[in-house]
């Protein structure tokens, strides 16, 4: 196997293992969203300082999840430029 062949099946591989890492992430900001939406509503009904404090995690908990599927996006967007990249050099080579 051509070395060109060999860094487009690990930027494939990448690329599939980032997909199963966003569906987590995924999940996983659906649930701390739900968890915000909880909090904010108890908050604003209470109104007790625990109550708002454990709005305010639960806000941090969202902004983090976002930031991490963000960060993923752009990590997926690279790789496919490179496998993109890698694809025209192997089709150069046939």
């Amino acid at each position: 196997m051509k070395r060109v062949e060999r860094r487009l099946l690990k930027v494939m591989d990448e690329l599939a293992a980032l997909d199963r890492e966003a569906g987590l992430l995924q999940g996983e900001l659906e649930m701390h969203r739900s968890l915000h939406d909880d909090a904010a509503r108890d908050a604003a009904v209470h109104g007790s300082p625990i109550e708002r404090e454990n709005a305010y995690e639960a806000e941090k908990d969202v902004r983090n999840f976002e930031q991490a599927l963000a960060s993923l996006t752009a990590r997926r967007a690279a790789l496919e430029s490179r496998r993109d990249r890698l694809m025209l050099r192997l089709g150069r080579t046939l």
